[in-house]
């Protein structure tokens, strides 16, 4: 099967890192693309695009930490599975990355589920059961 992972900054990236190490082991394709947020939406056009119609990636891990929203987002633009990985980069009353899954699982966007925070290991193992059993059905 086939994994999208996006992070929506550089700080967000050491857990996807680990869930993409995972999904490589599980046997998966990985396509990444870092550090294309919320805060600066314009970035994720592309990348999206690519994912989604050139990779036909099957599920996507999205990390974000802060305000968690760009899971979200990219669940209501995408027609797979998303995972929002919630990271502990913040500060303030959200910070450790509280308000990053409280944002996640109060999401309103269809298709997605979330993990706990940093827990890059949990949403690769899920990736990749989903990407491979969906590749398994295309076959």
């Amino acid at each position: 099967g086939s994994v999208g992972i996006l992070t929506a900054g550089t700080s967000d990236v050491p857990q996807a890192e680990e869930a993409a190490l995972l999904c490589r082991e599980m046997g998966c394709r990985v396509f990444t693309a870092y550090d294309v947020g919320v805060a600066g939406i314009h970035r994720l056009w592309e990348p999206l695009q690519y994912l989604v119609e050139e990779a036909r990636v099957d599920v996507m891990i999205v990390a974000a930490g802060m305000d968690g929203a760009l899971p979200s987002v990219v669940s209501g633009l995408v027609d797979v599975p998303v995972i929002g990985l919630p990271t502990s980069v913040g500060y303030g009353l959200g910070g450790g990355g509280e308000a990053a899954i409280l944002s996640m699982l109060q999401t309103c966007a269809p298709g997605m589920a979330v993990v706990n925070i940093d827990n890059g290991i949990g949403a690769g193992a899920i990736a990749g059961l989903i990407a491979n059993r969906v590749a398994a059905a295309r076959t």
